[in-house]
């Protein structure tokens, strides 16, 4: 049986832009079979047992299994004037919806998987950064994180120290603000909103909010969907696939500070789905 918590979540499972009459887009939500589909000018998520919660936001369209808990998680920085919104598809990934989020939030593994693009060598040091458990929004916050990157962005020019805050907005999405190359004074905001198919079984949707004139939208498609299919590789060969939530099963380091904390968040919520839990 799937926790109440976890049923009560919102969920992306669709482009908004990308909806077509019914049957529309026929896909799965958390084990069951669902249809999203346009009737009379609405976007409608249809189960086995009937029509689903449904709102839009962030081009996508998101989805409630149960009853919402709450309104889906604000991102200010989508109706901020002057930046590009760039909605990048989707990857089918073979792993807990958990393992995608918290493969997202690493951030020792950019030389190794996103070498000379994210990081490279001899630059592997993962520097003292933040973390903590914010009560008032609920959420998971990471910051005062610096990395250098050879390419930061498809617009960079050039390798820079970045600075990064991340933010685990929901069980199955985050957000990260980074620096941006175009203007010194904003953040790049990229996201990604993973949608459970299965426990073991996911889809991945990139987006991202920039500032950036110049490039032109399938190179930046491009470049995320490129970053997330290097991830796909290290997440499909990961083990257990289940996300351990008991911190013997894995050793954590002094750059795991954010995987620990989103391990303990999600235990003390009680969202067991896509999690391994403490052995008896």
């Amino acid at each position: 049986m799937i926790a109440e918590a976890v049923l009560n979540e919102w969920y992306p499972v669709a482009m908004a832009a990308m909806v077509g009459p019914w049957p529309g887009r026929a896909t799965m939500l958390l084990g069951q079979d669902i249809n999203v589909f346009s009737e009379d000018g609405r976007i409608i998520v249809r189960g086995a047992g009937g029509d689903l919660a449904v709102t839009l936001a962030y081009g996508h369209v998101w989805a409630c299994p149960g009853t919402p808990a709450h309104d889906l998680f604000p991102v200010p920085e989508a109706a901020q004037p002057g930046r590009r919104l760039v909605d990048c598809g989707v990857v089918r990934v073979k792993c807990s919806p958990l393992r995608a989020v918290e493969n997202f939030l690493d951030i020792a593994h950019f030389p190794f998987v996103h070498t000379d693009v994210l990081g490279a060598e001899p630059h592997t040091e993962v520097g003292r950064y933040e973390v903590q458990i914010r009560e008032d929004s609920d959420e998971v916050w990471a910051t005062k994180v610096h990395f250098y990157q050879p390419q930061a962005a498809k617009s960079a020019a050039g390798g820079i120290v970045t600075e990064y805050m991340y933010r685990v907005a929901a069980s199955t999405s985050a957000v990260l603000y980074k620096t941006c190359p175009n203007n010194p004074d904003e953040w790049d905001v990229i996201g990604i909103f993973v949608q459970p198919l299965t426990e073991e079984l996911c889809e991945v949707w990139p987006w991202m909010a920039l500032f950036d004139d110049t490039t032109p939208q399938a190179d930046l498609i491009q470049f995320q969907q490129m970053i997330f299919l290097q991830d796909r590789s290290i997440l499909e060969n990961q083990i257990p696939r289940l996300l351990p939530l008991d911190p013997g099963k894995e050793i954590p380091t002094q750059a795991d500070l954010t995987s620990i904390a989103y391990r303990r968040w999600l235990k003390r919520k009680g969202l067991t789905y896509g999690a391994q839990m403490v052995a008896a």
